[in-house]
C-alpha cells in the first residue's frame, strides 16, 4: 500500500536518478559503439549457428556406427557417464525405457529424449564438458550411434548419418509437443 511517506521516497529517488542522468555532458557519455569487440562476420555466425531441428535439417556430412562410437565413448565420455552409459559421476545415458509413467521415472537419452537429432545436437555442442565442440562430425555420429545402441534403439552396425539419424524413432517420440514450426518437422 502506498503511504504519503513511501510515495515521497519514490519521487525523491526518481528525481535523483533523473538529475544524475541529465548532469552528464555529451562528452562524458559513452559512444554508441563501446568498442568491445568486432562485428560478427557471417562466417563466424554460421560456425555457431549449428542447431539441428527434429527433422535433421542442417545435419553435417559424416557418419558413424555404434561399433566406432564405443571407442570414442571410452576415450571421451566414459569417465563422466560410466561404463556403457550407466552413469556416475554424471547422468546415466541408458535405461529407464517404459519408466516415465511410473512412480520412479528414469530420464535418460533412451527413455526421455524424443529425437535422435537432439542427441547429435547436444553432443556436438556441449560434449565432452571439458572440451565442448571438439568432436569431429564422425565422432559425434559414432558416439550418438553408440548411445542409441546401448539403449537398444539401433543396431551395432547401423550407420548413423544425416539421412538415417532423423529417421530413428525414439521410444518417447510422442511424449512431447514440439515447439518447432510444422514445416521443419
Amino acid at each position: 500500500m502506498f503511504t504519503p511517506e513511501r510515495l515521497a521516497g519514490v519521487v525523491i529517488v526518481a528525481g535523483l536518478m533523473s538529475s544524475c542522468a541529465t548532469s552528464r555532458t555529451e562528452e562524458s557519455l559513452p559512444s554508441a559503439r563501446p568498442n568491445l569487440g568486432l562485428a560478427a562476420d557471417p562466417t563466424l555466425v554460421s560456425a555457431w549457428d549449428i542447431s539441428i531441428p527434429p527433422n535433421g535439417a542442417g545435419l553435417p556430412p559424416g557418419s558413424g556406427t555404434a561399433k566406432q562410437g564405443a571407442l570414442v565413448y571410452v576415450a571421451k565420455c566414459q569417465s563422466c557417464h560410466g561404463e556403457r552409459g550407466a552413469g556416475k559421476p554424471m547422468d546415466a545415458l541408458v535405461g529407464g525405457i517404459g519408466s516415465l509413467a511410473t512412480d520412479k521415472p528414469v530420464r535418460t537419452v533412451g527413455s526421455f529424449w524424443p529425437y535422435a537429432t537432439t542427441l547429435f545436437d547436444y553432443v556436438r555442442r556441449a560434449m565432452p564438458t571439458t572440451a565442448p565442440m571438439s568432436l569431429t562430425n564422425e565422432e559425434v555420429y559414432a558416439v550418438s550411434a553408440y548411445i542409441l545402441n546401448i539403449n537398444g534403439i539401433v543396431g551395432e552396425n547401423d550407420i548413423m548419418n544425416a539421412q538415417t539419424l532423423a529417421g530413428v524413432k525414439m521410444p518417447n517420440r510422442d511424449g512431447f509437443i514440439s515447439d518447432w514450426p510444422a514445416r521443419r518437422r
